[in-house]
Formats: C-alpha cells, sequence, structure tokens
C-alpha cells in the first residue's frame, strides 16, 4: 500500500489496543512526545482504547517519559509498556513478564566489545541492560550522553565482567540481564554483520537504530509483548493497530491486523506493513489514530 492511501482505509469499528514504537515512530523528530499525543490518549481511553508504548527504552526510562502525565490524563491510571524490545512486559504498572540472556552471551559480548574497542576497529561501548539498572563501564561524555537518552537507571562500573559475577554469585537476586546493547558511533548495522554473527544461530542480533544493535533471547521480541496484552486485555488481532520503523518493531507488526510502517521506515518494514504513515516528524502515529478511531 502507498503513502497516500492509508488515508482512504476502511475505518474498523472496534479498535481496542494501539502499540507504537518510540523513537522514529511516536517520537517526533526531536525525540519528543508530540504535544498532541495528551488530547489523543485521552480520546483513547475515553473509548476503551488501551495506548501501549513499544521500545527497546528502558521500561524506567519510558516510565520516567509518560508516567506522570498520563496519570493526570488517566486520572490516576497507569500506561501499559512493552520495554527492552519485548523483555520486560508491564501491564497496569505490574511486571507481567521478563526474559533475559544467558551468562555464556554476556561474557562473550563483553570480552567482544572489549578488544574490538581497544584494537580501534570500532568506536562502540556495550551497555549490560539489567531489570534493576543498566550498566557501563565506558565514560566519555559522547558515549555516556547517547545512552542516557534511552537509560534513565544507569550505573557506571569499573568493569562489566564484575556486574556479571554478581548476578551469578546471587543467583539473580542482585539483577537480571534482560539484553545487551551495543553502541556503535559509526554503523551499527556494518559492526553487527562483521562482529556478531558467531551469535546469529542461537540469540536475536537485532539492528534497533542506526547506532544500535541488541543482542537477545533467541525467542524474545516486541511481538511476544503484544500478544501478553492481547491475552490480559481480551484483544484480538483484528482490534490492534500495531506502528513501527525499524528492524526491531519487525516481528510486532504481524501482530495487529492493521499494522503501519512510518514514512521513514526502514525499506523492510514498509514491505511487511499493511499500510505506511506519514512520517514520525509528520506526526504519522497521531494522524493515523484520529482517523482509526474517527
Amino acid at each position: 500500500v502507498s503513502a497516500a492511501d492509508w488515508t482512504s482505509i476502511e475505518i474498523p469499528q472496534d479498535i481496542r489496543l494501539v502499540v507504537a514504537d518510540m523513537d522514529g515512530t511516536l517520537l517526533d523528530e526531536h525525540s519528543e512526545i508530540p504535544q498532541g499525543f495528551w488530547p489523543m490518549l485521552a480520546r483513547l481511553r475515553s473509548r476503551g482504547v488501551e495506548f501501549v508504548p513499544a521500545s527497546g527504552r528502558q521500561y524506567a526510562t519510558l516510565r520516567a517519559m509518560f508516567a506522570d502525565k498520563a496519570a493526570q490524563v488517566l486520572d490516576g491510571g497507569e500506561l501499559s509498556y512493552i520495554a527492552e524490545n519485548g523483555n520486560v512486559v508491564a501491564i497496569d504498572g505490574n511486571i507481567a513478564e521478563v526474559h533475559g540472556v544467558d551468562t555464556d552471551v554476556t561474557r562473550w559480548t563483553i570480552d567482544t566489545v572489549n578488544a574490538s574497542a581497544a584494537a580501534g576497529e570500532y568506536d562502540m561501548g556495550l551497555v549490560l541492560c539489567g531489570l534493576r539498572t543498566a550498566y557501563v563501564q565506558r565514560t566519555d561524555k559522547p558515549f555516556l550522553d547517547e545512552v542516557g537518552k534511552y537509560y534513565a537507571a544507569l550505573e557506571i562500573v569499573d568493569d562489566l565482567h564484575s556486574v556479571l559475577e554478581d548476578v551469578i554469585a546471587s543467583n539473580g537476586e542482585s539483577d537480571t540481564m534482560l539484553k545487551l546493547a551495543i553502541l556503535d558511533f559509526d554503523d551499527a548495522e556494518a559492526m553487527a554483520a562483521e562482529k556478531l554473527t558467531p551469535l546469529k544461530n542461537d540469540y536475536q542480533v537485532v539492528v534497533s537504530g542506526k547506532l544500535w544493535v541488541d543482542i537477545m533471547n533467541a525467542t524474545t521480541n516486541k511481538k511476544q509483548g503484544v500478544e501478553a496484552l492481547q491475552r490480559v486485555l481480551g484483544v484480538t488481532a483484528a482490534q490492534t493497530a500495531v506502528f513501527g520503523d525499524y528492524l526491531n518493531d519487525l516481528q510486532m507488526l504481524s501482530a495487529g491486523q492493521w499494522s503501519f510502517a512510518m514514512g521513514n521506515a526502514h525499506p523492510a518494514l514498509k514491505q511487511a506493513a499493511h499500510f505506511v504513515a506519514p512520517s514520525n516528524a509528520d506526526h504519522g502515529v497521531l494522524q493515523v489514530v484520529d482517523k482509526l478511531i474517527a
């Protein structure tokens, strides 16, 4: 479907769930929530439609972005969230699902990133994404500024291996390793193809942005999070609208009959989606949702 055709879609009678990625999708070109989002959220809730942010961002980061204002709009209610690319699903303020990566891939990734960065092959650093907080050992300002956009709960440590050993020694009580996120300032997709190929048989290596690659459990993705919400809410795929722009949104599109790739989306998303929405800079999610709920 061409980008122009989204305006002529037949308005569905029973949309119950709207799920939207954040960066490049709901957020504008300045990575900010559009002003029109909050009135839209009120309209959705008044019609019994659940809105859910679905992001590679940390759960704490999503709550920091949305929770206070959402509580005002929703009369003290909470949004549900799909965080860390599906590794955390929170429904009405309660964490419903948590998935993680094992110690072997965590050790291998720490060593690989450290060696490659030390050799000057790539300008990159690793984030260990825990349920309690995220951990980094690289400390320069450009790295911390970029990481800080996505990880509101962040600890700087001397050695990421020591974090992992603490998790092992505590039998997971100190934290749970959800995923491994590599920030590469040059070209994350090219770096992943060269350095992370050994992982692809047993793990997901997901390019989640121009600078970011996520390493995750082989079976975890945002689609699982959407399906978990559908089960709890009693919502079908025919009642679900899904919006995304990048490769970490690919599986999620198949969870909703009303699937939209943004005008600025990766070509693979445009091939997989049923419709193409206006770009995030044009507040495409808001435009389409206004039409979907008439």
